[in-house]
């Protein structure tokens, strides 16, 4: 039997180690090919590379465009979807079993099936080539408020109670007693929707035309306008923040998603 077991183990640690590899292939050699020596064998040492990238294209300027609009999506979605999960779970108003089914239908319409509208509005409000244009649809977050509705309906009603008794309203009854107890969930799903906005590229490429305003996903390829090297290590930085974010956070949110999985209604 401790055999089997040996066994078993040593075969999971094996394919484990297969899919980290299969995983982190291509990014290291992704990260090879920029500090490989170039065509004509003399050598590019790969900071060059990276400085090229970094000083040599307006990478900052796509930087900052990325950074305010995925930083104010996700602060925007995770406001709304926490007010709106918080109602629908704890609250008694006409209508709502309509808004709750309504959506959980939004929620399998695609996002891409949405474009074509999304476009006419930002036009006719004359928000194309914006922020604004960028951040209002994408602030169209279903699951977000699910989650929240899903979590808000496990936690102890005896909280909801216990703070009406002190005469709290519901907006501080939310935002003192349910989402610092749900802490987890709440990072969670920031760092997705942080993730998600910042890889956007279909509607950010449609709806910015100026180079100026374009985020970095999208003005990417625009790096080899600017140099004759430097398009995969600026490629590689404009993936870095989410994947520092990630590195970041990883640990304190599963930890507090652990937690917040303790509370049952």
């Amino acid at each position: 039997m401790i055999r089997r077991l040996n066994l078993a183990g040593l075969v999971l640690a094996l394919l484990t180690v297969a899919a980290a590899v299969a995983w982190a292939f291509p990014l290291v050699w992704a990260i090879l090919t920029t500090v490989a020596p170039e065509a004509d064998g003399a050598p590019l040492d790969g900071l060059v590379v990276y400085a090229k990238a970094l000083f040599g294209t307006p990478i900052g300027l796509w930087y900052l465009n990325s950074l305010v609009t995925s930083g104010t999506v996700t602060v925007v979605v995770i406001a709304i979807s926490a007010a709106a999960g918080y109602a629908i779970s704890q609250l008694e108003f006409w209508g709502r079993k309509a808004l709750w089914y309504l959506i959980l239908a939004s929620f399998m319409i695609p996002v891409q099936a949405l474009i074509v509208n999304h476009f006419l509005l930002m036009n006719s409000w004359k928000l194309v080539n914006t922020w604004a244009g960028v951040i209002l649809p994408q602030l169209i977050a279903p699951i977000a408020v699910i989650v929240y509705k899903q979590f808000f309906d496990s936690v102890p009603k005896e909280l909801n109670e216990a703070a009406k008794v002190d005469g709290a309203s519901h907006a501080r009854v939310l935002w003192s007693i349910y989402l610092p107890v749900n802490w987890g969930v709440t990072a969670a799903l920031a760092i997705i929707v942080f993730i998600g906005a910042w890889n956007a590229f279909l509607w950010p490429f449609l709806v910015v035309t100026k180079e100026p305003l374009m985020n970095v996903t999208v003005a990417i390829g625009l790096v080899e306008q600017y140099l004759d090297v430097g398009g995969l290590a600026a490629a590689l930085l404009a993936g870095l923040p989410v994947a520092l974010v990630y590195l970041v956070f990883q640990k304190k949110v599963t930890e507090a998603i652990m937690l917040s999985s303790g509370i049952k209604g």
